[in-house]
């Protein structure tokens, strides 16, 4: 039996198709936006999308699906380690789960994203699966076990793999989406020794530390900070003589008032944990935020922004 269309409907399915493989929105911070956040590359958003939750690391780890669960188990789970990005998104209501996924889609293979795999919530492994992927937390990204579709790619840019993760759900029936990006890569050396930090203070006065890490908009130091807090603190006991300023630093992304507090409270935060961990004298450091406004690179790119993002140690 032929199906037969009146005049002109052919060419509303195709419009009715344009709109939905082309909603996606330019690559560009919207109103509404968590501060500091954008959209990946060349990936950009569905239309009239916010980004809720934003988190880039330089060098962290990233779980991704390649096949779904069997008995409530990963049967292909992929450990990746590189620079990390996770961008949340919502959309106000009216768009399907499936209608978001597909504009995703469509735009990694645009971007040359060569498909891994691709789910619905049964065809996943339900909620366990959900539970196996690094989501970021609530209310940042909301995640219904029951409804919901993954897609994942892979491909290869400049002699380095990069691999994508795009989870939709729904709550309210306002759409949920997390894009999470994989750039595979070895982790930079970052730690500086008791020994350059004296030469540095010796040779320029100051000297810069990329070993304290903080999440993202906070002033609490991560535990993987140790190692450089150690090398600071052997410094200071092998020198009784030395006092430091401990300055924070930050990029340019967010308000000039927010960054020059949050910078402040980052370089107390480390001279609080020196002497509450390793017994340093407190008259011995002193603290100051100042923000972006001494940036060692271009807060125009990711690498400019990753070297001005700091504390440094400066000799009075």
């Amino acid at each position: 039996m032929k199906m037969r269309f009146r005049p002109g409907t052919l060419a509303q399915l195709a419009l009715i198709a344009a709109s939905i493989f082309h909603s996606f929105a330019p690559a560009a911070a919207q109103p509404g936006d968590v501060a500091g956040a954008k959209d990946y590359p060349g990936i950009g958003r569905f239309a009239g999308s916010v980004i809720t939750g934003y988190v880039a690391k330089d060098f962290d780890a990233a779980r991704l699906q390649a096949a779904p669960f069997k008995d409530g188990k990963a049967t292909d789970e992929r450990r990746l380690e590189g620079r990390i990005v996770r961008i949340a998104y919502r959309t106000a209501p009216g768009p399907s789960i499936l209608e978001v996924a597909r504009n995703f889609e469509n735009q990694l293979a645009k971007q040359g994203f060569e498909p891994l795999f691709a789910c619905d919530t049964d065809a996943c492994g339900g909620i366990p699966f959900t539970e196996a992927i690094d989501i970021l937390p609530v209310p940042q990204m909301w995640v219904d076990g029951f409804e919901y579709r993954y897609v994942a790619g892979r491909k290869a840019a400049d002699g380095r793999e990069i691999y994508a993760g795009v989870l939709v759900s729904q709550n309210n029936q306002q759409i949920y989406a997390q894009l999470t990006i994989a750039e595979l890569g070895a982790m930079e050396n970052k730690m500086v020794s008791a020994a350059a930090m004296a030469k540095g203070l010796g040779d320029k006065g100051h000297i810069a530390l990329y070993g304290i890490y903080f999440d993202t908009d906070k002033a609490t130091i991560k535990p993987e900070s140790r190692p450089t807090l150690e090398q600071i603190a052997q410094l200071l006991t092998g020198q009784p003589q030395l006092n430091v300023f401990i300055v924070g630093h930050t990029d340019n992304q967010g308000s000039y008032d927010y960054n020059l507090d949050l910078s402040r409270r980052r370089a107390e935060a480390v001279a609080a944990e020196l002497v509450r961990s390793f017994r340093i004298v407190p008259a011995r450091l002193r603290t100051a935020g100042v923000g972006l406004l001494a940036p060692v690179g271009s807060n125009a790119t990711d690498a400019g922004r990753a070297l001005n993002r700091r504390v440094e140690l400066v000799a009075p």
